[in-house]
C-alpha cells in the first residue's frame, strides 16, 4: 500500500513538475510585422527583441514623412539593412551603421549598391527578416539579441562578393571613423545629427569567414593602404572570394567600441543564425504569452443604430450604409491585429546600457547604470495615455527601469525627460509626460525608487521657465502672445499638475498637494463657456478668428475639436462648465458625428477621422470612454467598438497614423481587452467591451486576470451584465487591485443596448473637489484697433461671478469698477480684470487697445490668409510689429497671390520714406518676397511707380528673420501702393517642393 502511495505521489509530483514546465502559447505566429509599414504608420519590419537596443531591418527611403522609420511597404528598392530604427515615430532618425551585400565590382554610392526587391519575397515574423536582391541574387536573412544583430547572406556562385558598410547614410555625421581589425573584424564610430543633436553609435563587426580584400573610401575616394580612416563621409568594402554563406554579428553601443565588443561576446558567441533566431523567438514567445486570447467574433459585421433600427440612411452617425459581407471567420484577423498591436507595444523604448551597465547620458557623459537597464527613446506625449499604464500591468519590473532611467536622467540634466532619444533630449511635442508615468506606476505599487527624489524633479520640470510655463504659472494659462500651442500646453501642464497633486497626497504632503491641485484646473482658463470649446487666450479675451475645425498653432497637430474633451483629470468639472451632462454627451455625440471637415492649416498627422475625432493622432484617445460619464454610457461601447472595427486592419496600412513608440497599438490592445485608463494616476479603468471570447492577463505576480466575452459576435455591440469572481459586477469601472489581484471578469454582451442595466451601474467618478479656483475672466470685443470708439464688455466660463476692472494699467481688487454694463473706450486704453467668488479671486485678465492713426486709411488689400491675419484690415497699420516668434500672432500672410494694399493718406502731403517689414521662415514655407515696389497716385486710379527693392537673402537662409524693404520717397503724394510679389513654388530640394509659399508681413513704416 505505501509502495502504490509512494507512486501515485511521484506521478502527481511529475505531472506538476511538467506543467510547471510547460512552455507559455505561442503567439509569434499571429504576429505580422509589416502592419503599419504602409499608410502612415511608420513602423519597420526588421529583426528585434523586446525593447531591444538593436532593430536589423531594411532602409528602403531616405527622406520625406513616410520614410521616418526608414522603411514603407509600396518601397522595392533597397538600400541596405542598417541596426537601429524608431517605431512608429513622425519625426527621422536612427538608420545607424548601414550594411548591404553585394557581388561583382564594389560600388560605394548608394544609387549604385541599391537592389530592387519583390514584395513575394519577403518575409518577417518577430525576431527574424527575410528578403531576396534582384539585383546580385542573394538572399538575405536578419535576427537579432538585445544589443547585437546577426545578418545572414547566401551568396550566388560568383568569384566576387562584397559587403558594403555606409557610415554616411540618411543624415548629418558629425564624426566617424572605421577600422579593419583582421580579417574577420571591423569597428567603428558614427557620430551623427538629426532629430537627436549628437548621437554617437560605436559598432564592432565580426564575420564568419575571412575577407581577402577591403577598401575604405573617404569623401567616395579609396584610401589605399588605410586601416584605419576618419572623417564625416566614410564608406567602405570587404570582398570574399566565392563565400557561399556569411554570418555577420554586429554589436553596438553608445560607449566604445570596447562596450559594443564586450556586447557582441556575451550576447552572441558563435555564428550559429539559427541559434540567435530561435532564442529571438523565445523571447518574443514568453512576452507576448502575457496575454493570451482566444475565440473572436464569426459573423457578419454589421453596424446597429443605438436603438436597433437596421434601417441605415443619410449621415447615419454608427457608421456607413448597410454593408453586403458575407458571413466570414474573422477571429484569427482579430488575434492577429491583436498580437501585433501587442508586438508593437513591446518594440519601445529601448535599452541602452551596455551589458556591463554603461551607456552615454544626456550629459553626454558615460554612467553606469547600478541595478537596472537604462532606456532611451520615451515618446512620452503619447505612451503615457496608454502604452505606460499598460506597461504597469504587464511588465512592472521593466516599468521601474523607466522609472530609474528618468531620474538617472534627471541627475545628469537637472531635467525629468520629455522625449529623450539616444543620448539628447529631443523637447519633442508639449507637455512633461514622465510625470503620469511615474505618478500612475506609483499609484500601482511600483514604488521601488527615491519617491522624494522623484517629486522634487516633478516639481522642478513644471517651474522652470521654457515652452510658455512661465505664462502659465503667471497668468494661470499659456497665452497665445507669450507661446505657440498655448491650449494645447495649458491642458497638458494642468493634466501633469494635477498628477503631481497625487502623489502629493500619496506622499501626504498636503502643502505640495494644495497648490498643484490648483493648477490641475487651470484647463478652465481655456474654457470658452459660449461656445463650449477650447480656445487660446488672446489680449484678454479669445483668439479671433475661430473656427473649432481650424488646425492653428494654437493646438499641438489639432484643433479645438480634438482638445476640448482634454479634462481627463476632472470629467464632472468640465460636464458642469459645459452645463450638465445632457449638454455634454450631445457635444461628445457631435465630435464623433460632425459632418464639418477639417479647416486651416495642412497637418498630416491628423489622420483617422470619425467626425473630428482623430484615432491617428493621441490627443483623441480617451474621447469614446467619456460616454461612460453620460446617461447614455452604451455609447462607450459603440463607439469604442466602431474605432476597434474601422481604425485597425491586418494590412501594411492597418494603422489610423503614428504608431508613436506603442501608443496607437496600446490603445487596441486595452481596448480589446475591455478597459481602458482615461487619466493615468488614477485608480480606476473605464469599462468597454472585450473584443475576445477569453483573454486572460499573466500577471507577474503569479496570478491571472481571466476575461470571458460572452454572447460575442461581431455585431454584438453592447454590455447586457458582467460578474467579477461569479458575483454579479455593478460598476462601469475596474480598479487595478481588481486585476493585479488576479480573478475572473466575465462581461455579457449584445446586439441591443441595455439600458436599464446600464443605468444601474455605478458610475466613474473623475472630479476635482478641493481648493477650486475661479475661472479667469475674458474681455469681449470687436476688435483691438479704436478708430473712433470701442465698446467693451466682460465675461467668464464660471458663473454667479462678480467681475472687477481698471482702464488705468493698475492691477484690480474688489474695490475697482463692478462691471455692471459695456466699456466705452476712446483712447488707447490697457483694461484689467478679475473675477471674484466666494471671496476667491481669479488671476488677471489683460488687453490692449490701440488708437490706430487716423490720417492713414486702408482702401483696398488682397486676400490674406484667414489663420494668420494679424488682427484684420488694419494690421498693416496698427502700430504692432511681429517677430520672429512668428506663430503667436501679429503677421498677416499671404498665400497663392501678392500682397498688395492701397492706402490713403486724407489728403496730398510729403512722404519722406516708405517701407515694408516682412519674414522669412522657409522651413515652414514663409519665404521673403522676389520683391517690393511702391507706387504713388494723386487720385487712387493712376498709380506710377516710386522704386522697387529686390530680396537680399535667398530662400536657401532658413534662419527665421526679417527683412525691411523700403525706400526714400521725398515727395507729395495722397495714395500708396505697395505690391510684394511672392517667391512662388517652394523650390525642389525643399522637402514640400511644388507647394505655394507665404508672404509675411508686419508691419508698413511711413514718415
Amino acid at each position: 500500500m505505501k509502495y502504490k502511495y509512494f507512486c501515485f505521489l511521484l506521478i502527481v509530483l511529475t505531472l506538476q513538475a511538467t506543467a510547471q514546465k510547460k512552455k507559455p502559447i505561442d503567439h509569434t505566429m499571429l504576429v505580422n510585422p509589416f502592419i503599419g509599414t504602409g499608410g502612415h504608420g511608420h513602423t519597420y519590419p526588421g529583426a528585434t527583441v523586446p525593447f531591444g537596443m538593436v532593430q536589423l531591418s531594411p532602409d528602403t527611403r531616405l527622406e520625406g514623412w513616410d520614410g521616418c522609420s526608414g522603411y514603407h511597404y509600396s518601397d522595392t528598392t533597397v538600400y541596405g539593412f542598417s541596426h537601429t530604427h524608431l517605431s512608429g515615430t513622425g519625426i527621422a532618425d536612427y538608420c545607424d551603421i548601414l550594411f548591404m551585400p553585394t557581388t561583382g565590382d564594389p560600388k560605394l554610392l548608394n544609387t549604385q549598391y541599391s537592389s530592387g526587391f519583390k514584395k513575394k519575397n519577403e518575409q518577417a515574423s518577430p525576431g527574424w527578416y527575410h528578403t531576396k536582391l534582384d539585383k546580385y541574387n542573394i538572399d538575405v536573412e536578419l535576427t537579432a539579441t538585445r544589443r547585437v544583430g546577426v545578418h545572414k547572406y547566401i551568396y550566388p556562385g560568383d568569384k566576387q562578393c562584397n559587403i558594403i558598410i555606409d557610415l554616411k547614410h540618411r543624415d548629418e555625421v558629425i564624426d566617424a571613423w572605421i577600422e579593419v581589425v583582421n580579417d574577420h573584424e571591423i569597428r567603428g564610430l558614427r557620430r551623427s545629427k538629426s532629430w537627436a543633436d549628437d548621437q554617437y553609435v560605436y559598432f564592432y563587426a565580426k564575420f564568419s569567414k575571412p575577407f581577402k580584400t577591403y577598401g575604405i573610401a573617404l569623401n567616395d575616394k579609396i584610401q589605399t593602404g588605410q586601416s584605419k580612416v576618419q572623417g564625416t563621409n566614410l564608406k567602405m568594402y570587404i570582398q570574399f572570394d566565392n563565400p557561399g554563406e556569411v554570418v555577420s554579428k554586429v554589436g553596438i553601443s553608445s560607449v566604445s567600441t570596447e562596450g559594443a565588443l564586450k556586447n557582441l561576446d556575451t550576447e552572441v558567441a558563435d555564428f550559429d543564425f539559427k541559434r540567435v533566431q530561435k532564442a529571438a523567438k523565445n523571447d518574443w514567445l514568453n512576452e507576448l504569452a502575457k496575454i493570451d486570447v482566444e475565440g473572436g467574433a464569426t459573423a457578419q459585421i454589421q453596424i446597429p443604430q443605438p436603438n436597433g433600427n437596421q434601417s441605415y440612411g443619410g449621415n447615419n452617425p454608427y457608421g456607413s450604409p448597410k454593408p453586403k459581407i458575407p458571413f466570414v471567420d474573422y477571429a484569427k484577423k482579430k488575434q492577429t491585429i491583436f498580437y501585433t498591436a501587442l508586438y508593437h507595444t513591446l518594440c519601445a523604448p529601448n535599452v541602452y546600457s551596455d551589458v556591463d551597465g554603461q551607456y552615454r547620458g544626456l550629459d553626454k557623459k558615460i554612467h553606469k547604470a547600478e541595478g537596472f537597464d537604462y532606456y532611451t527613446v520615451f515618446s512620452l506625449w503619447d505612451t503615457y495615455r496608454a502604452q505606460h499604464p499598460l506597461q504597469t500591468i504587464i511588465n512592472r519590473k521593466r516599468t521601474l527601469d523607466f522609472i530609474k532611467s528618468f531620474l538617472a536622467m534627471y541627475d545628469e540634466g537637472g531635467l525629468l525627460p520629455i522625449w529623450p532619444l539616444a543620448s539628447s533630449e529631443t523637447y519633442c511635442m508639449v507637455g512633461n509626460h514622465s510625470i503620469p508615468v511615474i505618478v500612475d506606476a506609483y499609484a500601482k505599487g511600483i514604488r521601488d525608487f527615491d519617491a522624494e527624489k522623484a517629486l522634487t524633479a516633478m516639481k522642478a520640470v513644471v517651474n522652470r521657465n521654457q515652452f510658455g510655463l512661465d505664462s502659465y504659472r503667471k497668468n494661470g494659462a499659456v497665452l497665445a502672445a507669450d507661446e505657440e500651442e498655448s491650449v494645447s500646453k495649458t491642458l497638458e501642464y494642468a493634466i501633469d499638475d494635477w498628477c503631481i497633486a497625487q502623489m502629493a497626497k500619496m506622499m501626504n504632503k498636503p502643502q505640495d498637494y494644495a497648490e498643484y491641485i490648483k493648477r490641475g484646473q487651470y484647463w478652465k482658463n481655456v474654457f470658452d463657456n459660449q461656445s463650449n470649446f477650447m480656445r487660446a487666450r488672446s489680449n484678454g479675451g479669445w483668439f479671433i478668428p475661430f473656427l473649432p475645425t481650424d488646425v492653428n498653432n494654437n493646438y499641438t497637430e489639432g484643433n479645438s475639436w480634438q482638445y476640448s474633451f482634454l479634462v481627463p483629470q476632472d470629467v464632472q468639472g468640465l460636464i458642469d462648465h459645459m452645463g450638465g451632462k445632457e449638454t455634454f454627451e450631445a457635444k461628445l455625440e457631435e465630435l464623433f458625428t460632425t459632418s464639418d471637415k477639417l479647416t486651416g492649416r495642412e497637418q498630416s498627422d491628423i489622420t483617422g477621422l470619425i467626425g473630428q475625432y482623430a484615432h491617428g493622432n493621441e490627443p483623441s484617445h480617451h474621447m469614446a470612454y467619456l460616454f461612460n460619464f453620460t446617461d447614455n454610457s452604451y455609447k462607450t461601447q459603440l463607439y469604442v467598438s466602431r474605432i476597434m472595427r474601422e481604425q485597425y486592419k491586418d494590412e501594411p496600412d492597418g494603422l489610423a497614423g503614428n504608431e508613436d513608440c506603442g501608443q496607437m497599438s496600446a490603445w487596441y490592445v486595452m481596448s480589446a481587452l475591455g478597459f481602458y485608463t482615461i487619466a493615468p494616476g488614477q485608480q480606476d479603468y473605464q469599462i468597454g467591451l472585450p473584443l475576445f471570447d477569453k483573454a486572460v492577463i499573466n500577471l507577474e505576480n503569479g496570478k491571472k486576470f481571466t476575461i470571458t466575452g460572452t454572447g460575442n459576435t461581431a455585431s454584438s455591440f453592447y454590455l447586457q451584465g458582467m460578474t467579477l469572481n461569479k458575483n454579479p459586477y455593478e460598476k462601469l469601472f475596474l480598479t487595478y487591485n481588481d486585476i493585479a489581484n488576479g480573478g475572473d471578469w466575465e462581461v455579457f454582451s449584445g446586439k441591443l443596448p441595455n439600458k436599464l442595466f446600464m443605468q444601474d451601474l455605478e458610475k466613474p467618478v473623475s472630479k476635482i473637489t478641493d481648493n477650486l479656483i475661479v475661472a479667469n475672466p475674458y474681455i469681449i470685443y470687436p476688435s483691438t484697433n479704436i478708430q473712433n470708439s470701442l465698446d467693451v464688455s466682460f465675461g467668464c466660463a464660471d458663473a454667479n461671478v462678480r467681475i472687477y476692472y481698471t482702464l488705468d494699467g493698475s492691477a484690480p481688487t474688489s474695490n475697482s469698477t463692478l462691471f455692471t454694463k459695456p466699456v466705452t473706450l476712446t483712447n488707447t486704453t490697457t483694461v484689467k480684470c478679475i473675477a471674484i467668488k466666494d471671496d476667491k479671486q481669479s488671476f488677471i485678465a489683460e488687453g490692449t487697445f490701440t488708437k490706430i492713426r487716423g490720417d492713414v486709411k486702408v482702401v483696398s488689400l488682397s486676400k490674406y490668409h484667414p489663420l494668420y491675419n494679424g488682427g484684420g484690415t488694419n494690421a498693416l497699420i496698427d502700430g504692432f510689429h511681429g517677430t520672429t516668434k512668428w506663430r503667436m500672432g501679429n503677421w498677416q500672410a499671404f498665400q497663392g497671390n501678392d500682397l498688395e494694399v492701397v492706402l490713403d493718406l486724407g489728403q496730398s502731403r510729403v512722404v519722406k520714406k516708405l517701407g515694408l517689414n516682412t519674414l522669412q521662415d522657409s522651413r515652414a514655407w514663409i519665404v521673403f518676397p522676389k520683391s517690393v515696389e511702391f507706387m504713388t497716385s494723386d487720385d487712387g486710379k493712376n498709380f506710377k511707380s516710386a522704386g522697387s527693392v529686390i530680396s537680399k537673402i535667398a530662400i536657401k537662409d532658413t534662419a527665421v528673420q526679417t527683412q525691411f524693404y523700403g525706400i526714400d520717397l521725398g515727395l507729395k503724394t495722397r495714395y500708396l501702393k505697395i505690391i510684394a510679389h511672392q517667391y512662388g513654388p517652394l523650390p525642389d530640394w525643399h522637402e514640400s517642393k511644388g507647394k505655394p509659399s507665404y508672404i509675411f508681413a508686419d508691419e508698413i513704416v511711413l514718415e
